[in-house]
């Protein structure tokens, strides 16, 4: 080969060499500014995807969930056709942006939820068993790099991720974290029809390793942020929680010109019973509450414990009348329940007053709703408690 011929390959290697460490480290140093698990998976795809990052058309990013055993679809980045992966392309070329550029906070939700890849993957679950014949789940339990051309592509025509995800070659990337599989990415170039090759697979293995302990990192993270926000007695969200919550939901419910509600609650005579069978059943009695309270609330409410025997229960989008109906659901189903005692031989009778009030009808700000609120609970105990109250007058339930 001549001097000149072997030069100029010597100088592309080390320009590639260049080129891949500079993408390492710049999505490294990205995902070192946040411990937000959502921005975390959005800058992993972020450098999979972009032009000055890994450079595939579309990436696709699973997560363990170790508590059901499967593996979810949590977030996807890829244009929705050829012509609109170019205008893509050549919007963020001739803008000059960068990777930081990308990886803005604001463009998470803009780019992600929004995009017609990740809204036909979302809802996409796979098993962890090992002897699954699910694509994903073989991916899973391999635990290396998966790299699938045409011919081997063909041998899971029917499986229902690449039913979905229309591909002739793809690779599948395990995330890990001392050893243990958290995540996959998989990615393909659908558009360009760039074939992958072996290089490709080794700087992707390395952006791999960083992005999984990454991914560790986070769920660290927010199991940390989870107990501060939680009740240790009964895994309710806490006092601290509620009042950043309520503050948070009023103000979006005033944008938004909707109703919010809030209930609160008070354990009627819950001094007597902790007298007359011990705190340790009494922290019992408020689980089983506890318990209760989320089972009878829809998924959209916020159960919250406000300290001692009362709760709290901020109803999202919910007007006077629709509070009413929650409220008293939750007051009878508690008045119904069975409460065990602690020989088990009998049951113990608990009831709950109840009160309800709602922005904008009965408050303006966070403070006047919790004032009327605890104003309509108490206008119930000190009339006859077991009832549920407005802050101006009281239905006897």
């Amino acid at each position: 080969m001549p001097e000149t011929q072997t030069k100029n390959r010597d100088n592309s290697q080390i320009e590639q060499a260049n080129r891949e460490l500079n993408v390492l480290y710049e999505v490294s140093c990205a995902m070192r500014t946040t411990l937000e698990l959502n921005h975390i998976l959005y800058i992993i795809l972020t450098g999979v995807t972009s032009h000055t990052g890994l450079g595939y058309n579309r990436a696709i990013l699973f997560l363990v969930n170790p508590l059901k055993r499967v593996l979810e679809c949590k977030m996807a980045i890829g244009p929705e056709s050829g012509e609109h992966a170019n205008k893509v392309w050549e919007y963020i070329e001739n803008s000059n942006q960068d990777i930081n550029d990308l990886i803005q906070a604001d463009k998470v939700y803009k780019t992600i939820n929004q995009a017609s890849l990740f809204k036909s993957v979302k809802d996409l679950k796979f098993p962890l068993e090992p002897d699954s014949s699910f694509l994903l789940s073989q991916a899973y339990f391999r635990g290396q790099p998966w790299h699938l051309p045409p011919y081997a592509i063909s041998g899971f025509k029917d499986d229902p991720f690449l039913r979905i995800f229309h591909t002739n070659e793809l690779l599948i990337m395990p995330l890990k974290a001392k050893d243990e599989v958290n995540g996959l990415i998989i990615a393909d170039n659908i558009y360009t029809q760039k074939p992958i090759n072996q290089d490709d697979i080794k700087i992707f293995t390395m952006l791999a390793n960083q992005a999984g302990l990454a991914i560790e990192n986070s769920h660290l993270y927010e199991m940390v942020v989870l107990r501060s926000l939680t009740d240790p007695i009964t895994g309710l969200w806490n006092h601290r929680f509620f009042q950043e919550k309520l503050a948070e939901e009023l103000q979006k419910a005033a944008q938004l010109k909707i109703h919010l509600s809030l209930i609160m609650i008070d354990i009627d005579d819950f001094k007597k019973l902790n007298d007359t069978h011990g705190h340790q059943h009494g922290d019992l009695l408020l689980k089983s509450l506890a318990q209760i309270l989320t089972s009878s609330s829809r998924d959209i409410d916020f159960v919250c414990r406000y300290g001692g025997e009362e709760f709290a229960v901020i109803l999202c989008g919910a007007s006077l009348d629709q509070g009413w109906d929650i409220a008293e659901r939750l007051r009878k189903r508690i008045e119904e329940f069975k409460f065990p005692s602690p020989d088990g031989q009998c049951s113990i009778p608990m009831t709950i007053s109840v009160g309800l009030a709602s922005f904008p009808d009965d408050a303006s700000n966070k403070e006047e709703l919790i004032a009327m609120s605890d104003k309509a609970m108490y206008i119930a105990k000190f009339s006859g408690k077991n009832k549920t109250c407005f802050a101006n007058h009281y239905k006897e339930g």
